[in-house]
């Protein structure tokens, strides 16, 4: 399986529209959404810290959920099929899926945390750092499942349609890129369990200096219970179209 998840995480890697939008673009965003039109003082380096959290969460999520295309085109060009007659279990196929997808959810997300410290002068504790990249690289798995879910459900052009209206929809109602206090009151009540702003929570409470909190905690864990089942299910219902 080893072997399967480096072929995987390089073929990723080489891709050069993965490094340009996958991580390019969450840079281009959060340097743009902190220099335009913020004006400088206490407000504008506590927007700067979260914004490039919301931003760091934003690329982890569209390179989690990207996973689903390529399964999608594997499963069109074959390569699925050819991966049933391996002797790879297919939990494992499943699993070295995961693990490729949680791999290329690092680049995006370290590229926005330089960004922060390097151009717009985060300063945080130096624990802070590793912990942060710990909490987001671990809160994007559901996202990565929610991927591969419908990368073995649906058709290449289907998963690719609506992998970008799950990252758009759930950035913009999670608050990744506005702060939730713009929201109207109802919004803001059914955005908070939503499963971007928990995964940007572990965050914001890393940058805040606290542990996440007990709700942020549930509400991952049923979102990974939820798409975590959906994954497995859709891989099952492959397996008898494929």
């Amino acid at each position: 399986m080893f072997q399967y998840v480096k072929l995987e995480v390089r073929r990723a890697l080489r891709d050069p529209g993965f490094l340009i939008f996958g991580a390019g673009m969450p840079v281009l965003m959060y340097l743009l959404f902190t220099n335009i039109g913020v004006s400088s003082g206490p407000d504008s380096d506590e927007w700067r810290t979260a914004s490039m959290v919301g931003m760091a969460a934003y690329g982890a999520l569209g390179a989690a959920v990207s996973t689903g295309t390529g399964i999608a085109e594997d499963k069109s060009h074959g390569w699925l099929r050819q991966l049933r007659v391996t002797p790879m279990l297919p939990r494992q196929v499943v699993l070295g899926r995961a693990i490729t997808g949680s791999v290329t959810v690092l680049p995006a997300l370290c590229a926005v945390l330089l960004a922060g410290a390097l151009v717009n002068g985060v300063r945080m504790p130096l624990w802070q750092w590793p912990v942060l990249i710990v909490l987001l690289w671990a809160g994007a798995l559901p996202f990565t499942l929610l991927g591969i879910g419908n990368g073995y459900r649906l058709t290449a052009q289907t998963t690719g349609v609506l992998n970008v209206a799950t990252l758009m929809g759930f950035s913009v109602i999670g608050g990744l890129w506005f702060p939730l206090e713009l929201f109207p009151g109802w919004l803001r009540s059914v955005a908070r369990f939503t499963p971007a702003n928990r995964f940007a929570d572990l965050g914001w409470s890393t940058t805040a200096g606290n542990a996440p909190g007990l709700l942020t905690v549930v509400v991952m864990l049923g979102w990974l219970t939820l798409f975590g089942s959906y994954a497995v299910v859709s891989y099952r219902k492959s397996g008898r179209t494929v």
